[in-house]
């Protein structure tokens, strides 16, 4: 491509992008999409999910960390599972206010309070073992996502680093690489995204903070695109308050847009890890990355590092095996939830024990029957609720984890990466700011001796912790030096 392609190419990728180095659009703001040509029809693309929390979702999508409220926790209802115990509560105070009018009007239904104690060790183990092993499950997604993070963090810091970019060489080429280099950040960045909207089960490449960043790869997920299948209908207001309550028939098939696909959707975060371990190769064979020790951290662990120092293009990746790793253990804890049996056996235990409930109350708290066993059915059905919210953390509930923010989150961090040029340690060990030691810069101790040096090194292990930051002493300590 000549250089007046180049530089058009890139006027016109501002006006879709902010960013002027990593071409990854924010979120919360829509690409702007090019008018159809004359006569052509526009392609409506499948359904876009924006990753701004809009008004009438307010309640309804995860929480944002960044925001305080000052409201007592037994008063706030963004994530509480209160809205979606209205209905069972008030089949419940029917029911309790049933068996009351019976047992008082007509023939004391009373049943021993043996049952209660008996009922109520058995479904608090039940429900104990249903939150712990939906919480471990919540735990381990988190886990897995820190651990993408970190190794996003690491693999684009070593890439932006280690990677040589041939100016010297030739300006051309050394222009082809600095822009290599970005498209390589913004794959790590299409990889987190990609992951997301997997365990979404939004299996497409059309959404808004997705398609800028893999439209130009050959992936499944991309050629899958149909608007006559993909295109689905905008929820009702009676669905969106169906599933505001939790009632099971207002809630839709998440994997609709999976099973009403008719090509092979593949796997794009698997696809992404594809075209990144080409770049590797590519890297490693042109000698841009040329230390075996380099070519260790991003390519090969060193437990698999051939023995001669030779590094040569291998599968068992450090980074992007790691990459992997989430790929398939964040799938796992999506795909294997608790067996059915469990959570048909916990539910039908629960409410046998909620139903019971009135029989045994009603010879102790007469009319006090009925609020008494709304009390205890909140709080019992409350906790099992919990426990099927928090079995899948990667949804848009309010209490899943919040993908849309830890994937914005590491865009910026790999825009701060890309911000600068890649540093070298003598451009700044040698700055006159540097207070190498007792507030010398590097200017004053270069012209000392190397024993002077030395003795100044061993002096500060003489200075109280306190005094490394106080005036007189340390100015003292640096006229001995």
């Amino acid at each position: 491509m000549s250089a007046t392609n180049t530089t058009t190419s890139l006027q016109e990728s501002d006006t879709v992008r902010k960013s002027p180095w990593i071409n990854i659009e924010p979120q919360a703001t829509s690409l702007r999409q090019p008018s159809p040509a004359p006569g052509q029809q526009h392609r409506p693309g499948p359904p876009r999910h924006k990753s701004s929390i809009r008004t009438q979702d307010s309640f309804t999508q995860p929480r944002d960390i960044e925001k305080h409220s000052k409201l007592p926790y037994f008063l706030r209802m963004h994530g509480s599972i209160t809205p979606r115990m209205i209905i069972p509560l008030l089949v419940v105070g029917a029911w309790a206010t049933f068996i009351t009018c019976i047992s008082k009007f007509v023939h004391p239904l009373v049943v021993s309070d043996l049952l209660l104690t008996v009922l109520g060790f058995v479904v608090g183990l039940g429900i104990s073992f249903r939150t712990s092993s939906a919480y471990e499950r919540y735990v381990e997604g988190r886990k897995y996502w820190a651990q993408l993070s970190q190794t996003s963090r690491d693999l684009a810091r070593h890439i932006w680093i280690h990677v040589d970019e041939r100016h010297e060489t030739d300006p051309q080429l050394g222009k082809a690489d600095l822009l290599g280099k970005v498209t390589a950040l913004n794959l790590i960045v299409a990889f987190a995204v990609a992951l997301k909207h997997r365990l979404r089960f939004e299996p497409y490449a059309q959404y808004d903070d997705l398609e800028h960043l893999v439209s130009h790869l050959q992936t499944f997920a991309g050629d899958a695109y149909d608007p006559d299948t993909t295109a689905l209908k905008p929820k009702t207001s009676w669905k969106r308050g169906g599933e505001y309550l939790g009632m099971t028939f207002a809630e839709s098939n998440p994997r609709k847009a999976i099973k009403r696909s008719r090509k092979n959707l593949g796997n794009l975060p698997l696809e992404i890890l594809t075209y990144m371990s080409a770049y590797m190769e590519s890297m490693t064979r042109t000698g841009q990355l040329p230390t075996g020790v380099q070519q260790a951290m991003v390519m090969v662990s060193s437990s698999t590092a051939p023995s001669d120092g030779t590094i040569t293009y291998m599968y068992n990746q450090a980074n992007l095996a790691s990459m992997n790793e989430v790929l398939a253990g964040t799938e796992r804890v999506l795909n294997t939830p608790l067996p059915i049996a469990y959570s048909i056996a916990i539910s039908q235990i629960t409410w046998v024990y909620v139903i019971m409930l009135p029989f045994q109350l009603w010879h102790a708290l007469q009319w006090l029957t009925i609020p008494g066993t709304i009390v205890g059915a909140y709080i019992i059905l409350g906790i099992a609720a919990i426990g099927r919210e928090i079995e899948n953390p990667f949804g848009r509930d309010e209490n899943d984890l919040p993908l849309d923010k830890f994937c914005q989150t590491l865009e910026d961090e790999i825009n701060i990466i890309a911000a600068r040029r890649p540093p070298r340690f003598e451009d700044f060990v040698s700055n006159q700011e540097n207070c190498v030691m007792f507030q010398s810069s590097y200017s004053d101790l270069v012209s000392r001796s190397t024993n002077d040096i030395r003795a100044g090194l061993k002096a500060r292990t003489n200075i109280k912790a306190g005094g490394v930051h106080g005036g007189g002493q340390v100015k003292s300590e640096k006229a001995e030096v």
